[in-house]
């Protein structure tokens, strides 16, 4: 290698030497090829450039220009101002000023010199010679990069001022390079000197004012901002107006970072502002012609069309990666020269030893800047492409069509399908319970063609046949039917094929783990392609040059070993693919547990349910263990290969081939036998990694490309263009004729192994239904048989499926639609907000749909009034309160059209009553379209002008007027009848209108605490979570980890050293002396050693850290299910959710990785430090000088980093909770035609995301950036103290060396280490957070109640108080009464009166005083699981879990199929179905997740039926039965008195009549305190009563009186 560099030097010096001759020679081709005129070459490429630049603005620009020529010529004061700031200020100006001058300097010494010398030399050779020519070149060029400068300054447009600037460095720049190469080089060199060096100090001269004008200006010059949208300019980003040398090295961050570092908290305001390139708008003009399906019709892979997108950052990365590269072998033949000066007893060299210390030192600085753009380029990349997916997604989801989910199909065809429920009327809402907070984030934009315009009519006709059947959906777990499945009862592991997966889950995780598997798809794409490969061959060129063919030796090597690690990743996949399977089994019932957590609580399973969860915990965590154990076998892998390839090398290279082993060719060679390690271990990191990005496209791009759209969308996605017009006779009405809907386009039935069917609903039109404009219209029918369906078919949420020439559907868009969901939907806002729902605030209009839809009580209700935030869910709402505001955001727009979803079900009599007559008769509705379903219809019918009546098969029976209806449905007249005996004419006014005592109000406001955020870094608390339940003796297991990892690297010490030693021997004794094997296999032994010792050391940490994350997550599961309700309300279920899974996989994976890597880096550093000064112990000053240099940036970043991080957390969960808000509420927002509002909305919050994480990476290239520095600085002042002041021998230089920049190389790893533990302890502080909550009493053996309790239903209550919290109002004031076994009890009272309260009360789920005896006993000296498991409620809004009917209604297997079937017939199910119905619900049939694809009906029949099997003493019914029809009430009801047992005890909370008239007492509430208890025929004699004033003035009174009285004669 020697022998070829003197070879290159001598080569370079006839090169010179040719140059300087040749301009002594007369001119001819020779010339040409001078140096000097290189720069001069660059000038017509520059001046072509130039000027078709300014052709083509002028052309594009000249009308803007004439009228700024205008503007100009009016004000002339002002033009050296306008001009400084068109240029970008005053730095810019002065130093394009400076350039100016500095090379018109250089002009005029070159045209002094022509003037001197080349009249002289024409006379002399008769003819212009070479150095003439030369002169006039250098003229020439200079002339023309002043008159660029000179334009730099003087020209007006910024864009051709900055061109001509950029232009006039370049050249500079260049004729700087070549007067180095000319005239400094030669310093460098034994012999030689500089090729100008008769210019004398004119050539110092010039090279400084070079230096000046095409180095330092244009380094250091700012750049103006010019906007990427100039009509839309926003603020200018400091990395947009910083210079060269400020983005080189990040210090264009430094003041923010010094402000940020005195504050305690960084608010999102600080941040630096986020580019114009990398804001979303930009990003989706520029990605979604390309990506999104409905604008392009390219069925190419997904990482092809995001190559395409990005290709400009994946160019820039594999030229910064090729950059890096090859700068990374500066170091290797620096180390290899400056060894061979030191073996040669520092004889002189061709090229002098300060160069190879000049090359170490820049060749690590253009690496590392290298290195660091390279990462700028991969974490922008993520960036953008993160926010472009998670819009490309959120936009899609606008556009689904919304269906419960259930099973895949292939699964559920693999079982034998029992059956289904309909799902007619829960379409619009999908519940937010996956919606997960604080995913790495890492984690969408706006399509011209996303949403359907709302001035656009969604009238569709469609001839059989034509497009109706095309572009069919695969079977994806996006394209189930919409009935639900059931499983073999032969096949139990059915479950496990098929989990039930909800959309918003789905979605929420496209945007959270798949995106983050694809956060660094293009950083590894080009190192896997593009750098690895690259930096492998030069490996071996350069291991070739220095040790011959043994290096080919070592490739063999390295090529048949490669299948080892290979058959491991496969192993390692396939634990992986196990371990996540578990993984999701946990989250899965993590995640359902929490979205029913008030359940678990109401009904005491907390003991089972942390049963359940430690059992899959532990399940999870054995394949963790398998799987970090195949991963310790990989790294071990990793460390072998690199030593098998350098053994078998340095073996044939002394055994062998009988070469030395000298000891420049050792420490050279290990250096890059280190980067042969560091390339295959991350390219074995790495392939997994793209494999499971390549995974994450796929089913983003499924769901981009299969999911089932609205048909407005598939139609256009499939490029069909068949929709015929509506008939002309038809435009502008509402209505559909001869047409069928589903909910998906595969949802046809089928027939099952078995005979048995899936039930697939379909509304069936036959003739022609056309609603009147102008006037309200109801829908009408059982419970199930489609209503919601009619409607969701209106709005074109169903598939629809022509069944005639002349069929179509209609509903004009033009003057807006409103809808108003059954479930109601409301978005975690304030009150005022969600009724506003982006309409102009009218004081008067809003103050009048207050008043007509009963808020303005309930409004005084709350301190903060209508700026009360509803919370997550509407959690702080009751259900009454969240179906008015829903109908008050329906009222208030100006919507012509207004389609209202049984609106009335969740309300009482009063208030139906007041809805009906002021809001209903009211002045804001007169004159609107009207589309009401209901079961209240003889409250509303006085007003219906058109009735639909749909029967249980989805047919409509009949059309027309009320009587009509009613003549044909005798089911329906017969629920009129009963209905009307319900209806009352109550004091309205006095009733609804009343303000309660002001003791009463409800401080809520700002219900929903805010996200629990920690300052400065990770407290001792958190971390101690982490190390302290690793062991029982936790300070022994960190002695003995520690310990083995100081082993470790003291025996990687030692082999390096015994390498050196090895060679040295070389310079001592003869070749022939020295026993290579001793040597060679002492050294393997050391190696082994070496191995062993990081086994030992890896595995005793693997089971320490499963034994604290196990600790962990039972403390954590614990915690969670013991506290109160109120801390659950006011906690958004997603929080605890995030806290469960991701906080948890975060203490798996990178908090242990973290631990590990901050130990082994720790020990690293300080033996290599160590290492260092035992040879040149003066370095032990440098040393610490660096050590706390590193240690001050590292503070400053950490303090800064963390508290950016943090806010990326808290950044990331408003993104994730709009999709879950507006995915739930799809159906509203496409009514709303609110699409583009809410796209709006994701811009904003996903461009604030953006703005964080830029701010996040770029402190990352900030601190790596000047680590770098200061370690460069140490390495490079070491080399050259052991090269010119050392007497060290020169294997231990070669040692000395390696050990300094091993040193200098892990400083920047350990801060990036320390940083990392910071951010994942994050997450120890946020389960940490949870550890600390408020906790419900903890179980006591006293508490534990005797084995025959309960024996009957008997409750004593006396004085009992309620409070939600303990600085909260009262909610019941001593309230006293007894109730006998057996006894039923009505419990009526309007809305906030107390009958919730008093339900929780009595489970103490809430803060009580007094007492309460349940069968004999204290309740507040029983275990609160004992009590609640022997008290059963049903509240009004049921919670279902994912699986079969039978684990719904028996989670813990405790009955037998028989009860539970007698559970389902007393709840009223099986009149609801045929018996003969093979499609009927039965116990085999799946729920989906919350039971959405069932009716609220259906749910709260199954509901019922849970808690008639848990047969407990004491049964609640909280409104269980109000969304239920009156027939199908009567029906409970009746089972209710037959089939429990005598000694129940019934709590009915409802408001209609009929449901407690017969009970044998009732109880009247009114503001938590009773009003009137007894029997009902008591209560009906006394004069004013209240029970009797809603009696007497009952329709049917005779019947509710002979009701009462006949319960009392009984």
């Amino acid at each position: 290698m020697g022998d070829i560099l003197r070879w290159y030097a001598e080569t370079l010096q006839d090169r010179l030497m040719g140059a300087v001759l040749g301009s002594r020679l007369s001119t001819g081709s020779i010339t040409w090829l001078n140096s000097l005129l290189i720069p001069l070459y660059c000038v017509p490429p520059s001046a072509v450039h130039l000027s078709v630049t300014a052709i083509v603005r002028h052309i594009a620009h000249k009308e803007a220009d004439d009228i700024r020529s205008a503007e100009l010529s009016n004000s002339h004061c002002l033009d050296l101002r306008r001009q400084i700031h068109s240029l970008g200020g005053n730095t810019i100006s002065c130093l394009r000023l400076l350039q100016f001058l500095f090379v018109s300097t250089l002009f005029l010494l070159s045209l002094a010199e022509l003037l001197d010398q080349g009249y002289d030399r024409c006379r002399q050779y008769g003819a212009p010679d070479a150095c003439f020519v030369t002169n006039v070149a250098q003229c020439v060029l200079y002339g023309y990069v002043s008159l660029l400068s000179a334009c730099a300054v003087l020209v007006g447009s910024p864009q051709l001022s900055r061109l001509a600037f950029i232009h006039a460095s370049t050249i500079v720049a260049v004729s700087w390079g070549v007067y180095m190469y000319r005239d400094v080089w030669p310093l460098a060199t034994l012999d030689g000197s500089p090729a100008d060096a008769a210019e004398g100090h004119v050539l110092w001269v010039k090279l400084g004012l070079l230096s000046l004008g095409g180095i330092a200006i244009p380094l250091f010059s700012p750049n103006k901002y010019i906007p990427v949208e100039p009509k839309e300019p926003l603020p200018p980003s400091s990395e947009q107006t910083a210079s060269i040398y400020s983005r080189l090295f990040y210090t264009y961050l430094d003041r923010f970072i010094w402000r940020a570092r005195r504050l305690s908290h960084i608010t999102y305001d600080l941040l630096p502002p986020l580019p114009d390139h990398d804001h979303l708008k930009h990003l989706a003009n520029r990605a979604f012609p390309i990506l999104d399906p409905i604008q392009s019709k390219s069925q190419r892979h997904l990482g092809l069309l995001l190559t395409r997108v990005f290709w400009f950052e994946l160019c820039n990365l594999a030229v910064t990666a090729m950059a890096a590269v090859i700068a990374a072998f500066a170091a290797p033949l620096s180390i290899n020269q400056l060894l061979q000066y030191l073996e040669s007893g520092r004889a002189e060299t061709p090229i002098k030893p300060w160069f190879w210390i000049a090359l170490f030192g820049f060749g690590r600085l253009f690496k590392d800047v290298s290195d660091q753009w390279f990462m700028y380029y991969a974490t922008r990349l993520s960036v953008r492409l993160q926010a472009v997916i998670t819009e490309l997604v959120f936009e899609h989801a606008l556009r689904i069509r919304m269906k419960a989910d259930t099973p895949d199909s292939s699964d559920a065809a693999e079982s034998d399908l029992s059956t289904a429920a309909p799902t007619p009327d829960t379409s619009s809402k999908i519940g937010t319970e996956d919606t997960q907070e604080g995913r790495s984030a890492r984690r969408d934009d706006e399509g011209g063609k996303a949403s359907r315009p709302a001035t656009a009519s969604s009238s569709t006709a469609i001839p059989p046949g034509c497009c109706s059947r095309k572009g069919k959906s695969k079977s994806t777990s996006e394209d189930e039917t919409r009935a639900g499945k059931g499983a073999d009862p032969a096949r139990p592991d059915v479950e496990k094929k098929g989990p039930s997966r909800h959309l918003v889950g789905r979605i929420n995780n496209l945007v959270s783990t798949d995106l983050s598997n694809l956060e660094n798809v293009g950083m590894f794409t080009i190192s896997t392609l593009v750098e690895f490969p690259f930096q492998i061959v030069l490996c071996i060129i350069f291991l070739y040059q220095i040790l011959g063919w043994s290096a080919l030796v070592g490739l063999t090597t390295m090529l048949v070993t490669l299948p080892l690690p290979g058959w491991i990743s496969k192993k390692i996949q396939g634990a992986q693919r196990e371990k996540m399977r578990r993984t999701d089994s946990r989250v899965q019932t993590v995640t359902e547990t929490m979205n029913v957590i008030r359940m678990i609580k109401l009904f005491g399973w907390e003991p089972r349910i942390t049963a359940q969860l430690d059992k899959k915990r532990e399940e999870e965590l054995t394949l963790v263990r398998r799987s970090k154990l195949l991963n310790l076998f990989i790294n071990s892998c990793n460390n072998l290969l690199p030593i098998l390839i350098m053994l078998s090398t340095f073996f044939t290279y002394t055994m062998i081939m009988k070469e030395e082993l000298t000891a420049s060719r050792v420490f050279s060679s290990m250096a890059v036998f280190d980067l042969l390690r560091i390339n295959l271990h991350a390219s074995f990191w790495m392939l997994p990694q793209l494999v499971q990005a390549k995974v994450s496209m796929e089913r983003i791009s499924d769901f981009l490309r299969n999911t089932e759209l609205i048909d407005d969308f598939d139609s256009e996605r499939a490029g069909d263009i068949c929709t015929a017009a509506v008939p002309e006779d038809r435009k502008g009405v509402i209505g559909i004729r001869n047409a069928l809907f589903t909910w998906s386009k595969d949802s046809a039935p089928s027939q099952g192994q078995r005979g048995t069917c899936k039930r697939a609903f379909v509304l069936t039109v036959d003739q022609e239904l056309i609603f009147q404009r102008g006037k309200i219209s109801l829908i009408t029918g059982p419970t199930g048989a489609g209503k919601t369906s009619l409607l969701m078919a209106l709005l074109g949420e169903m598939h629809y499926i022509p069944a005639g020439p002349d069929s179509y559907v209609s509903l004009p868009r033009g003057d807006g639609i409103a809808y108003a969901a059954q479930e109601s939907w409301v978005q975690n806002d304030t009150i005022k907000n969600n009724i506003l729902f982006g309409s102009a605030y009218d004081e008067v209009r809003y103050s009048k749909v207050l008043c007509q839809c009963a808020l303005k009580r309930d409004l005084s209700l709350f301190d903060a009034g209508d700026e009360t935030e509803v919370g997550e869910k509407g959690i702080t709402l009751s259900g009454g309160q969240k179906a008015r505001i829903t109908l008050a955001r329906a009222v208030y727009s100006k919507a012509d059209i207004l389609l209202l979803d049984d609106v009335l079900a969740a309300l009482d009599v009063h208030t139906s009553r007041w809805i009906v007559e002021k809001c209903f008769k009211g002045d804001l509705l007169q004159g609107r379209t009207i589309i009401l379903v209901t079961h209240n219809v003889a409250i509303v019918s006085p007003i219906a002008d058109f009735v639909v009546d749909i029967g249980l098969d989805g047919r409509i029976l009949s059309q027309g007027s009320l009587e009509n209806a009613l003549a044909r449905d005798t089911k329906l007249l017969h629920e009129v009848e009963e209905e009307r005996e319900e209806l009352e004419k109550a004091e309205l006014d006095r009733g609804i209108e009343k303000l309660d005592d002001p003791a009463a109000k409800q401080a809520a406001g700002k219900l929903v605490v805010a996200e629990e955020r920690e300052e400065g870094h990770v407290g001792w608390s958190a971390v101690k979570l982490f190390f302290g339940n690793m062991s029982n003796r936790p300070i022994l297991f960190w002695l003995i980890y520690v310990s083995g990892h100081v082993l470790r690297q003291s025996l990687a010490n030692l082999q390096t050293w015994y390498l050196g030693y090895w060679a040295s021997q070389y310079e001592t004794h003869p070749p022939a002396e020295v026993p290579v094997q001793h040597y060679l296999s002492i050294y393997t032994l050391l190696m082994a050693l070496d191995m062993a010792a990081f086994a030992c050391s890896v595995t005793y940490y693997v089971f320490g850290s499963l034994r604290s994350a196990r600790i962990i997550h039972k403390e954590l599961v614990t915690s969670v299910l013991g506290t109160t309700l109120r801390w659950l309300d006011k906690t958004p279920t997603a929080r605890i959710i995030a806290r469960c899974t991701e906080d948890i996989a975060m203490v798996d994976n990178r908090v242990e990785r973290a631990t590990e890597a901050m130990t082994e880096k720790s020990v690293y550093m300080v033996l290599k430090v160590v290492a260092v000064i035992i040879f040149s112990p003066i370095f032990v000053i440098p040393a610490m000088l660096v050590s706390l240099a590193s240690a001050m940036c590292a503070s400053v970043f950490l303090k800064v980093q963390l508290a950016v991080k943090r806010e990326l957390s808290n950044s990331k969960a408003p993104v994730l909770a709009h999709f879950g808000a507006a995915v739930s509420g799809i159906t509203s927002i496409r009514a709303y035609g609110a699409q583009e509002a809410f796209k709006a909305e994701a811009y904003r919050r996903i461009d604030r995301y953006t703005r964080v994480a830029v701010t996040h990476w770029n402190l990352n290239r900030w601190l790596s950036m000047r680590i770098d520095i200061i370690a460069l600085l140490f390495s490079t002042s070491l080399a050259a103290y052991l090269t010119y002041v050392s007497d060290l021998s020169a294997s231990n230089t070669g040692f000395s060396l390696t050990m300094a920049t091993a040193f200098s190389t892990v400083i920047n790893q350990i801060v990036r280490v320390f940083n990392e533990f910071e951010i994942c302890g994050n997450s120890l502080e946020r389960i940490q957070q949870y550890l600390l909550i408020e906790q419900e009493p903890k179980p006591t053996p006293e508490g534990v109640p005797p084995a025959y309790w309960p024996a009957s239903g008997q409750l004593e209550v006396e004085k009992l108080s309620a409070r939600y919290s303990e600085d909260g109002p009262e909610v019941l004031h001593e309230v006293s009464f007894e109730v006998a076994a057996g006894e039923r009890v009505g419990v009526v009272g309007r809305t906030g009166s107390g009958k919730s309260s008093l339900t929780l009360a009595l489970l103490r789920c809430i803060l009580t005083e007094g007492n309460v005896r349940y069968d004999g006993l204290p309740t507040e000296k029983i275990n609160l699981d004992a009590l609640r498991s022997n008290i059963t409620i049903i509240p009004q809004v049921p919670e279902l879990l994912s699986g079969t009917l039978r684990q719904n209604l028996d989670p813990f297997s405790e009955h037998d199929d028989a009860v539970l079937n007698d559970a389902l017939r007393s709840a009223g199910l099986f009149n609801l179905q045929d018996e003969s119905d093979q499609s009927r619900i039965t116990l085999d049939t799946h729920i989906a997740g919350g039971g959405a694809n069932l009716s609220v009906g259906q749910r709260q029949i199954l509901a019922l039926a849970r808690a008639i099997v848990r047969r407990s003493k004491l049964l609640i019914l909280d409104e269980a039965t109000s969304a239920i029809d009156y027939e199908t009430d009567s029906i409970i009801q009746a089972s209710l008195r037959t089939e429990l047992s005598k000694d129940v005890t019934l709590l009915i909370v409802a408001h209609r009549l009929q449901t407690i008239m017969d009970s044998d007492k009732i109880m009247v509430l009114d503001a938590g305190q009773i009003v009137e208890f007894g029997k009902p025929s008591e209560l009906l004699q006394r004069e004013g009563g209240f029970l009797r004033s809603l009696v007497e003035e009952s329709s049917d009174k005779e019947r509710l009186y002979a009701m009462a009285m006949g319960v009392s004669a009984t």
